[in-house]
């Protein structure tokens, strides 16, 4: 029996047969705009693919995963959800529930156990929890696996500063992390009436398409990102300052860098660009 997993009536007595309550600290917020997840599906190109979900939910957009992929790991933290997703995924033989955190799981590791050395694509499709987005999302790009791409749904302020131009206003140390490692897309917004129950602010759908090399050539990732990570930390200081405080080390030595790196001593982090922050980093050793 395959369900209409947008129909919120469905969905409440699903969750209701299984003693299932929201829990706050998890952000959940399911999709049942029935349009939403067949478009975000669509936009994420992954016909034929095996594609990585995380916090499946009551699986609305597994279920269009599933139509389009070759096989769907998804993984779910909340453990009420599971006897959940048995019950409304049983129609599809290509979907893999796993009980895990994201965060902590060995994602390398789960995913030769689960999808084997066959994946020809590997693809990343998901809701995600908007309290825990950063942390996800520069996981998945530090893991260093074959991504070709990552769609997600996410806080729109969130997506919006990940898309920003390097060099604006509105950029930030996600901003400048994510685009070290993919070309990132704000795909389409989503109202709080899409979700059950709804949130507070609006959402966005989010691509990233993982480049095969980085836009900049480093010696030091650690150093580049410590870098980053300590101008964007004070972002109204200028950059001796913030630099020296985050870092640890002497204005002087900070000036000096910036000098070499061809920076002006009053330029901010937000009107930097990559290769400016790989010129610093380089300068500092």
């Amino acid at each position: 029996m395959e369900y209409d997993l947008t129909d919120l009536r469905v969905i409440k007595s699903v969750l209701s047969r299984h003693g299932f309550a929201f829990a706050k600290r998890l952000g959940q917020n399911f999709l049942v705009n029935p349009s939403v997840c067949p478009r975000m599906a669509e936009l994420a190109e992954i016909d034929g693919a095996d594609v990585l979900e995380i916090g499946p939910g009551v699986g609305v957009l597994t279920v269009q995963l599933a139509r389009r992929a070759s096989r769907v790991l998804a993984v779910e933290l909340d453990a009420k959800l599971l006897p959940v997703l048995e019950e409304t995924l049983a129609p599809y033989n290509n979907i893999k529930v796993i009980h895990g955190d994201i965060l902590k799981l060995d994602l390398q590791r789960l995913i030769c156990e689960q999808l084997g050395g066959e994946s020809k694509r590997l693809c990343v499709c998901a809701n995600l929890p908007y309290y825990i987005t950063s942390p996800i999302l520069m996981g998945l790009l530090e893991s260093r696996l074959p991504f070709e791409s990552i769609t997600v749904l996410v806080q729109k302020e969130a997506a919006q500063r990940i898309c920003a131009p390097m060099g604006s206003r509105e950029c930030g140390a996600i901003t400048a992390a994510v685009r070290y490692y993919a070309r990132p897309r704000l795909m389409f917004t989503v109202s709080p009436g899409s979700f059950y129950p709804p949130p507070k602010v609006e959402s966005a759908v989010l691509r990233l398409e993982l480049l095969k090399e980085p836009p900049v050539a480093i010696s030091s990732e650690k150093a580049f990102f410590a870098v980053v990570k300590a101008a964007f930390a004070q972002r109204r200081k200028t950059l001796p300052n913030a630099l020296s405080s985050g870092l640890g080390i002497t204005k002087e030595r900070a000036a000096a860098a910036l000098g070499q790196a061809q920076v002006p001593l009053n330029a901010r982090a937000e009107q930097l660009l990559l290769q400016d922050f790989a010129a610093i980093s380089a300068a500092l050793g």
